[in-house]
């Protein structure tokens, strides 16, 4: 047998919108305390897209800065990979074959992923796959956005702890390296868990075939995000989330020859702030060892790789650091990457 290809990452780029809502107008429209946002909920401001910018309009933003950044040209991408918000320019659509034709990559292969805020670890681990299965293939450009701030309804109580939803968008270069020895910002082990069991728990009730758009579910406000039992999914959801999240990033650091005790960055999607801490606690990290994204909020799948992004580029990660990449999304899946740094 040949030597099994290594995967790095070999560049992030990020773009937010301009437009940005600070906690005290988000108090203003939710009339939750501005104190409780930035203490409990963990935000102190957030992103908005222009009503005419949408995610695949973020996404080859921050992808042309990535490529701009790297001096490649975009006939260089082999393959491209959208891991986005699965609220898009349109229902029933693909942005990859847009983000792809806008950026020029008009001779890569296109794949979208259909994922919600479990994401970003999900698509470094397929990439990572892509790259080792496909001979041919030496470059994935994987990116992602999310529009969906526009989603909730602020006057929804229901929908409280999607008050957080920003917008914005993220880039991440994946390239093979055929060296038998370890490479740098290699992509290692990735784990997964999912509990079909909350299934029903959070989604936009109209538009899909159980309840097809129409005049009384455009008036009844079926077309934003919904939690049709809040306190049910709360009785259930709450004594796993925390539980789930160790048990993927334990299962991502074992499939890497590592442990808790290995981690040297945690980036993780935007949780409350107690949450968020717990985490880190358990997994036996500082807060200095983290990247909160307390002024962007959350953006589905974008968090993770955003704040890595941040990271490297604040001089925080060194090499040789594990850095853990961390998220769950609705569904629900809790899903973790570990690269080397």
């Amino acid at each position: 047998m040949g030597v099994v290809s290594r995967v790095r990452l070999a560049a992030t780029a990020a773009y937010l919108p301009d437009r940005r809502m600070d906690a005290a107008e988000i108090s203003a429209v939710t009339g939750v305390p501005q104190s409780v946002l930035i203490d409990r909920f963990g935000l102190r401001a957030k992103h908005i897209a222009a009503p005419d910018e949408h995610v695949s309009d973020m996404a080859v933003a921050a992808a042309r800065r990535l490529l701009a950044e790297q001096g490649m040209r975009p006939d260089e991408v082999d393959a491209l990979v959208y891991f986005g918000s699965t609220w898009k320019d349109y229902a029933v659509w693909q942005a990859g074959p847009r983000i792809a034709h806008l950026l020029g990559c008009a001779d890569a292969t296109v794949l979208e992923l259909d994922y919600v805020s479990c994401g970003a670890p999900v698509a470094l681990r397929v990439c990572r796959d892509l790259l080792r299965a496909e001979d041919e293939l030496n470059t994935v450009l994987a990116v992602a956005a999310s529009r969906e701030s526009h989603l909730i309804d602020l006057a929804n109580p229901r929908t409280r702890f999607a008050y957080d939803f920003g917008d914005g968008a993220v880039a991440a270069l994946l390239v093979k390296d055929r060296s038998a020895a370890p490479v740098p910002r290699e992509v290692l082990g990735c784990h997964m868990i999912t509990d079909g069991s909350f299934s029903l728990d959070v989604m936009v009730p109209g538009g899909g075939s159980v309840e097809p758009a129409g005049v009384d579910t455009v008036l009844a406000g079926r077309h934003h995000l919904d939690v049709p039992d809040p306190a049910s999914l709360k009785e259930r959801l709450d004594p796993v989330t925390l539980r789930n999240f160790l048990a993927a990033a334990d299962g991502a650091l074992q499939r890497s020859q590592a442990a808790r005790r290995d981690i040297g960055h945690v980036c993780v999607i935007h949780l409350k702030r107690s949450l968020h801490e717990a985490i880190l606690k358990h997994l036996g990290v500082s807060a200095d060892q983290a990247t909160y994204l307390d002024d962007t909020g959350h953006m589905s799948g974008v968090d993770p790789l955003l704040a890595l992004d941040r990271a490297h580029r604040a001089g925080r990660l060194a090499s040789g650091d594990l850095v853990l990449l961390l998220a769950a999304g609705t569904g629900y899946t809790w899903a973790a990457t570990v690269i080397r740094w």
